[in-house]
Parts: structure tokens; C-alpha cells; sequence
């Protein structure tokens, strides 16, 4: 599920992008359709992770959320379900009296990207437990934690190239 929860999320997320996605060539209301779509197969997949490991961990008698990984992974399965409810005033705007809709697509985007940093942290402390390390070599290791951070990176200068130079050309 966390490899489905990265690769959705990411895609929902350079769904925009003007450079690699298949997307580009859409409009921008399919565009937002695809992303939303992503977007809750990605919390799906989340929410069945949780209960699987939950659900799990409750059959072998272990307890719950005593890790970095379990916390920063709960934490991220929050988020990402606080950022799904929060884009409701984008589609809907009338839910969102007073905001422009220029200030609530900055915000959903910076939160959008807190969400899948967390999302990205998650997966690499889960790659530092013991059971994974002992189960392949340091030089896989290293090539697989590369993989969510270059999607970090990439996804990092997605947002910030999209919102944060468009708020410079305006002021």
C-alpha cells in the first residue's frame, strides 16, 4: 500500500506539471478531475494500509505506533485526509466566503507538499527498520531510499516553481 500511496500521490501531484506529464496536453478541469481521483486513490490506500497494519499488529498482540515510522506514518495518513477535506473549497468555492481562490490553491499547495514530505519521511524511516535493512544490501538500499527522495525533490520544485514564482511576479 505505501508504494501505491507514493506513486498515486505523486502523480496526482505532476499531474500539473508542464514538463513530464502525460497531462500536459489537457485541459486544466481534467486535469484537476485526474488529480482528484489520484488524490483518493491515494487516501484509499492509506486508509487500507492503516487498517491492515492495525489490524495486524492487534492479531499478534503488538502494540501500536511505537516507532518513527508508525508515528510519522499516522501523522501522514492525517494529513493527507485533512488536505482531501481542505480541497473541498476549491471545487466547491463557494464553501470558502472571503478567500480568493488565488490564496486557497497557495495554501493547498503548500500543504499538499507538507503532506507529501511526510508521506516521503515515512517511507524512508520504514526503509531504516531493522527488518528491511537485513533484507537487501547497502548498495540497494541506497538506490532504493534515492527513489523517494528525487520524488521529494522533483514534487518540491513542481510547487514551488508553480506558486511561489507566480507570487513573486505578482507583488
Amino acid at each position: 500500500m505505501t508504494l501505491a500511496f507514493s506513486l498515486f500521490m505523486t502523480e496526482a501531484i505532476l499531474v500539473f506539471s508542464p514538463h513530464g506529464s502525460p497531462m500536459r496536453r489537457f485541459s486544466h478541469k481534467v486535469k484537476v478531475r485526474v488529480h482528484w481521483l489520484l488524490q483518493c486513490a491515494c487516501l484509499l490506500c492509506a486508509v487500507l494500509g492503516l487498517a491492515a497494519i492495525l489490524y495486524n499488529k492487534h492479531l499478534q498482540g503488538k502494540p501500536h505506533f511505537t516507532s518513527w515510522h508508525g508515528l510519522i506514518g499516522l501523522l501522514t495518513v492525517c494529513a493527507v485526509g485533512v488536505q482531501s477535506a481542505a480541497a473541498l473549497p476549491l471545487v466547491y468555492h463557494s464553501l470558502a466566503k472571503g478567500w480568493s481562490l488565488a490564496k486557497l490553491k497557495r495554501y493547498h499547495a503548500a500543504s499538499g507538499l507538507v503532506a507529501y514530505l511526510l508521506g516521503a519521511v515515512s517511507l524512508l524511516l520504514g526503509m531504516s527498520s531493522v527488518w528491511f535493512t537485513a533484507s537487501v544490501s547497502d548498495g540497494v538500499w541506497y538506490l532504493v531510499a534515492l527513489c523517494p527522495t528525487l520524488c521529494g525533490l522533483i514534487v518540491m520544485n513542481q510547487v514551488t516553481s508553480a506558486y511561489v514564482a507566480k507570487k513573486r511576479l505578482q507583488s
